[in-house]
C-alpha cells in the first residue's frame, strides 16, 4: 500500500524520479560521436575567436576557409573553400596565429575525456549549454 503522501503527490515524485534518472544517465553514460571532428567555417570578423575540442569526442578541428581570400591559418594557407584538419592529442590551450580573427589568434582549448560523474555531468551540461549560446538565429520566412 502507497503512503498517504506519495498518493497524493504521484506526479512530483514521478517527475523528481525522471530527473534523477535523467542526471543518472548524463554522468554515466560513455561519451561518443558519430564525427570527432569540430568544424569550424571562417568566414571573418564573426568567426570565434577560441575554440573547445574534447579528447577521445571531438579532438580534430577541421577548418573550412569560407571568404572569398586566401587565408593564413599558423604555417598553412588555405585557398577560398579548401579545408584544413588538425588532430590534437594533448590536452592544454594553444594559441594559433589567424590575422582573420579578431586579435589575429586563435585559442585552441583542449580538454581531456571527463571521467564518470559529476565531471561528465558537468561537461554535458556545459555543451549544453555553449550550443545553446551559439546557435544560430534564423527569423521567420
Amino acid at each position: 500500500m502507497m503512503p498517504p503522501l506519495l498518493r497524493r503527490h504521484w506526479p512530483l515524485a514521478g517527475l523528481a524520479g525522471l530527473i534523477l534518472l535523467v542526471l543518472l544517465w548524463g554522468m554515466l553514460w560513455p561519451l561518443r560521436g558519430a564525427s570527432h571532428e569540430l568544424m569550424l567555417e571562417v568566414r571573418g570578423a564573426d568567426t570565434p575567436a577560441v575554440v573547445r575540442l574534447t579528447l577521445g569526442v571531438q579532438d580534430v578541428l577541421l577548418l573550412r576557409n569560407a571568404s572569398k581570400a586566401p587565408l593564413v591559418f599558423g604555417p598553412v594557407q588555405l585557398a577560398p573553400g579548401a579545408e584544413f584538419r588538425l588532430p590534437v592529442e594533448e590536452a592544454g590551450e594553444r594559441e594559433i596565429p589567424c590575422p582573420v580573427l579578431p586579435g589575429g589568434v586563435l585559442k585552441l582549448r583542449v580538454v581531456p575525456m571527463p571521467d564518470p560523474g559529476l565531471e561528465r555531468l558537468r561537461w554535458r551540461l556545459g555543451n549544453f549549454g555553449h550550443a545553446l549560446r551559439t546557435m544560430p538565429l534564423q527569423g521567420p520566412d
